[in-house]
């Protein structure tokens, strides 16, 4: 399981490519690096929808799998590998920060509570 976050750039609609096979495209581009890339990622059948919550500009985090197969042409012989990335979670990517319910310390020197002050070892 992999995930990335990114803005929602490209959402296709749904594609019907067999009476029992249905795919949907979507693209997000992820600015988090050096050199910025825009991914393109597919849903399956019954998670075709899980993008239609999302507007394009939205900041989105996407759990995927990478997929991997094995073509071979019939005529030539020639073989070819095709990678997808099946996303199959899709949730806003909200500024999450831990919370911090208490305040802050005060700059203050520690007190030396218990020390006597000729004995200078701190314990």
């Amino acid at each position: 399981m992999f995930s990335i976050n990114g803005k929602l750039v490209v959402k296709n609609d749904t594609q019907q490519i067999t009476d029992t096979f249905k795919k949907r495209e979507f693209v997000i581009s992820d600015e988090g690096s050096q050199y910025p890339q825009e991914i393109s990622f597919q849903l399956v059948q019954d998670k075709c929808d899980l993008i239609d919550a999302y507007d394009i500009g939205q900041e989105i985090k996407v759990n995927f799998n990478i997929r991997g197969r094995r073509w071979e042409n019939p005529k030539t012989k020639e073989v070819k590998f095709f990678n997808s990335l099946d996303a199959w979670r899709i949730e806003s990517a909200g500024q999450e920060s831990p919370s911090n319910d208490l305040p802050p310390l005060p700059n203050s020197e520690p007190a030396n509570i218990g020390m006597d002050e000729s004995d200078d070892l701190p314990f």
